[in-house]
């Protein structure tokens, strides 16, 4: 158990660590809320490892049917054996009822209305009934979890006053530069401390820029260094080079960020202008091309 915690650690993040804890443990089921990449899922799974507990992950999106979430009867069995209960086939929903775990539901504020509705029943009475099986009650520590990104409007919906009702709910911001800089060193090959602060701080400027109004999450940070690295590799450069890391953060970053209607720039440029603002010019800016005519006004 101590080799899986210690995987499954979680920067910077007591305080919610133990918020988490004291609400399951008062038969609470908690919705945390949050951007992107803020260690949610992870939090979780060393909450749920901690206290032995199962963990069933549902991902949120427009398929969700309730079918799919409570289980259903398996259809080859159903025409020889008719509806017994030994022919149901558990879905998530089910397995942590029966099992006292946990039901983690990623991106709630896409999950379709008709689902929601029957986790609704679910966490108020602790109990399912289930057509042709009947009455499922959930087994003691038994909770909802749910994920949300409150600032993503594409695909998503309102979460309905029902939903905060029967949750207690954990905000979750991004952690301090520190932090990101623990976990990128855990994740990723960084050439060096320096190099490391650089780009933990470009990706942080993302999310204060003013011309973008959705900023990188600290993924965007490790693929940086990942592939930074690896292009650095391939072109036979140092670690650390400055066009390797320009354009590993154009694509680690250029699609995470989303820029802001009013600008007139696209995100390449503005990762490009944040870059050198961490990483000072292009190599050629500061010595100059030796063999370019000097400028007017140059000796």
């Amino acid at each position: 158990m101590t080799a899986v915690l210690a995987a499954l650690a979680v920067v910077d993040r007591a305080r919610e660590t133990e918020l988490l804890e004291a609400a399951l443990a008062s038969g609470a089921h908690v919705v945390l809320e949050g951007p992107p990449g803020t260690g949610k899922t992870t939090l979780l799974r060393r909450v749920a490892a901690g206290r032995d507990r199962s963990f069933a992950l549902v991902e949120g999106n427009a398929e969700l049917t309730p079918a799919r979430l409570v289980g259903h009867f398996d259809p080859a069995l159903v025409l020889s054996r008719g509806y017994q209960p030994d022919v149901f086939v558990d879905g998530p929903l089910l397995t942590a009822m029966r099992e006292g775990g946990l039901l983690y539901v990623e991106e709630l504020n896409r999950v379709p209305e008709e689902t929601l509705n029957t986790l609704l029943t679910v966490m108020s009475e602790r109990e399912i009934v289930v057509p042709r099986l009947g009455t499922v009650r959930a087994a003691p520590g038994f909770a909802v979890v749910a994920a949300m990104n409150p600032y993503d409007a594409v695909g998503t919906a309102r979460v309905s006053s029902a939903v905060y009702d029967r949750t207690c709910r954990i905000a979750m911001g991004y952690q301090s530069a520190e932090a990101e800089a623990q976990i990128l060193a855990q994740r990723a090959p960084v050439p060096s401390d320096d190099w490391r602060d650089r780009a933990v701080a470009l990706v942080r400027a993302t999310r204060e820029h003013p011309e973008l109004r959705v900023g990188s999450s600290v993924r965007g940070t490790i693929d940086l260094a990942g592939i930074g690295h690896q292009l650095a590799r391939a072109r036979g450069v140092a670690e650390g080079d400055w066009q390797a890391g320009l354009d590993a953060a154009l694509v680690a970053l250029s699609g995470r960020v989303r820029v802001d209607e009013s600008s007139t720039r696209t995100p390449e440029e503005i990762i490009a202008e944040l870059y050198a603002e961490h990483f000072g010019p292009a190599p050629s800016d500061e010595a100059g091309d030796p063999g370019e005519e000097p400028r007017p006004g140059e000796a």
